[in-house]
């Protein structure tokens, strides 16, 4: 199995949580749950950044030049979550990246495990994670938004 039959299953998942990022409104980017954890502008910034993890850990596509990790430190407040159209932009750069990484790994090599941060994961496998990342972060999202609503 290559990219070819795991692209539309990426494609779905990923296109879905891009709308609802594309349809928030830039007031519910700081908004939270009670008051604590991640906002959602963090969690769109932090669902990015992972993308570009992915592809790097896994699917052997080095980090672009000038993207820096913001959401990793644990910091969870700083002007880029705040700014709707920045993100979107960052999501829409990491979206292509990680389906290019995914595009250029040889059909064989999708079933080979790899060592990461994470722990050993085939690129398949991988890809199963970072679906159920984009997953985890979109149901968040959807339950601050009603919290807040």
């Amino acid at each position: 199995m290559s990219f070819e039959a795991v692209h539309p299953i990426w494609r779905t998942v990923r296109d879905r949580f891009y709308k609802l990022a594309l349809g928030l409104r830039e007031e519910e980017l700081s908004h939270n749950l009670s008051g604590q954890g991640s906002s959602i502008g963090w969690m769109l910034r932090h669902n990015a950044e992972v993308e570009y993890m992915f592809a790097e850990w896994f699917f052997q596509t080095a980090q672009p030049e000038g993207v820096v990790y913001l959401t990793s430190d644990g910091t969870k407040e700083h002007p880029e979550y705040a700014d709707h159209k920045e993100l979107l932009r960052f999501l829409e750069e990491s979206d292509r990246h990680l389906t290019m990484a995914m595009r250029s790994l040889s059909e064989e090599s999708w079933d080979i495990p790899v060592s990461s941060p994470l722990g050993v994961s085939t690129p398949r496998e991988a890809l199963g994670r970072v679906l159920y990342h984009n997953g985890l972060h979109a149901g968040q999202i959807a339950q601050i938004r009603k919290f807040n609503a």
